[in-house]
């Protein structure tokens, strides 16, 4: 991979990538962090690329400024979890508490108690849907881990090891069950062939729909910071 810029003001990273797959120029902007890939066939030539990324510029900007603006928590603030709107509220005690409409969470450091609570809270339901769909699909998995990853949602080592990033815990349920089926399928075919989909939609169901979620709204669970307190 090779990494060049647009200029302007701002810049605009581009990180290119040769493929002996591809068969035409392509352009393609991460959902989750904003990262601008080139893609181009091994027998067209560097700058016949970045060529085609300077035609596409106006597109690309306009793109990266849809993407949400990056806000960090704090009391009074509304934030999803789990798909549900709940505001940001105050708790006396020292437990984060989760209600129907908002979130209490005591004084002291909030946006990272909240982070804390969330990263727990989104263990606990992914552990608990890859245990669910690891026994439908009769594949072990060896590891679940969580992170906060910027490129993808989840993955699957050769091992076995699952990885999932706890922002899921901000989408709805049904999204990161779909997630957690689409790691654990890949117990099973480590690919995305048909093979692959049809193992998602046995022991998920139907999975358009929150897939469809995941692309469209999957950015604006990244515009969250929890890396400051709140005052």
């Amino acid at each position: 991979m090779g990494r060049h810029a647009l200029p302007g003001s701002p810049p605009v990273p581009l990180t290119l990538r040769k493929s002996a797959r591809a068969r035409r120029i392509s352009l393609r902007i991460s959902q989750l962090d904003g990262r601008v890939t080139l893609t181009y066939p091994q027998g067209v030539a560097e700058t016949e690329a970045l060529n085609f990324a300077h035609q596409k510029e106006g597109w690309i900007r306009q793109h990266l400024q849809e993407r949400p603006v990056p806000s960090t928590v704090q009391v009074g603030q509304t934030i999803p979890v789990e798909g549900i709107a709940r505001r940001i509220v105050r708790e006396p005690g020292r437990r984060v508490v989760l209600r129907r409409d908002e979130i209490g969470v005591p004084s002291g450091s909030e946006a990272r108690r909240l982070a804390r609570f969330l990263k727990e809270l989104a263990r606990d339901r992914l552990t608990g849907a890859c245990n669910d769909y690891s026994k439908m699909l009769g594949r072990p998995y060896s590891t679940l881990t969580m992170r906060d990853t910027r490129s993808r949602w989840g993955s699957c080592s050769s091992v076995g090891g699952l990885m999932f990033s706890w922002r899921l815990i901000l989408a709805p349920s049904d999204v990161l069950h779909y997630v957690a089926a689409h790691e654990v399928a890949h117990l099973a075919e480590m690919n995305h062939s048909r093979a692959f989909w049809a193992q998602v939609e046995r022991i998920f169901g139907p999975y358009k729909e929150p897939r469809r979620w995941l692309r469209d709204h999957g950015a604006e669970l990244h515009s969250y910071r929890f890396d400051a307190g709140t005052g």
